[in-house]
């Protein structure tokens, strides 16, 4: 028996095909997926926010 969850042998038990380290870069890479897509949210709410304050100084331009 070993300490770091392997078989007698070295070999990994086969658990999805997944091991620890690729779970974490996959777990990593889904919470910058995440901050990704707050940032084009936020970046496109900007835009809007920009572009209905443009119109309503033009509209109210003398």
């Amino acid at each position: 028996m070993t300490t770091d969850g392997g078989t007698a042998g070295g070999a990994v038990p086969d658990g999805g095909g997944t091991t620890d380290g690729e779970r974490r870069r996959l777990e990593l890479e889904r919470k910058r997926e995440r901050y990704v897509w707050l940032y084009l949210g936020y970046f496109l709410f900007g835009i809007h926010i920009v572009a209905f304050v443009m119109i309503y100084a033009v509209k109210h331009a003398k």
